[in-house]
């Protein structure tokens, strides 16, 4: 595996973490909390964005208005079936969430969920980091490279893995301030 290759793999487990964190909820609305509710439109799985549009008027609102007016329903049942814990309210034009502040109890649980989707990034990234230091070993042990290019190479990765997880770490740590300010 290339050293490019490794970077590039590192930097999506960091972008998906990232989307990981947008699903979570703070105490404002965010058209990002609805990216994971999938609409059964028509007999398939359609991600909510493709089927509405998705807006958030004030802080505290966020409105979903259809392409298609008679996919009302469906988009609603949809969103009362996610985990994102929000009632819609149907008025036949558009659904309207509320997003109420958060509690203190439900803040610690986003930030231990939060906490949880970081680990799964930094794993991530350690996958990637082992499946590079694998790649690398065997070069040297085919004698592709030799010892020394492999511990330069192998140093490399690990800085890169120290970056990343670092990155995560940051964004973690703004994700929480997120979470538990008022």
């Amino acid at each position: 595996m290339k050293l490019a290759d490794t970077e590039s793999h590192m930097q999506k487990a960091v972008e998906a973490t990232q989307r990981a964190f947008n699903t979570i909820r703070t105490g404002r609305a965010n058209a990002t909390l609805l990216d994971r509710v999938i609409v059964e439109y028509y007999g398939s799985p359609t991600p909510l964005k493709s089927l509405a549009n998705i807006n958030t008027p004030d802080a505290s609102t966020i409105t979903i208005q259809p392409y298609d007016k008679t996919s009302l329903n469906v988009i609603e049942k949809a969103i009362q079936l996610s985990d994102i814990g929000l009632t819609p309210n149907n008025d036949g034009q558009v659904i309207r969430l509320n997003v109420p502040p958060l509690t203190s109890e439900r803040r610690k649980e986003f930030v231990k969920m939060a906490g949880k989707f970081a680990e799964e990034g930094k794993v991530a990234i350690r996958n990637i980091r082992r499946d590079a230091v694998d790649s690398v070993r065997k070069q040297e042990k085919s004698s592709e490279i030799s010892e020394d290019e492999s511990k330069d190479v192998q140093d490399k990765i690990q800085k890169l893995t120290d970056k990343y997880i670092a990155k995560i770490d940051e964004s973690l740590a703004e994700k929480e301030k997120d979470i538990t300010t008022i």
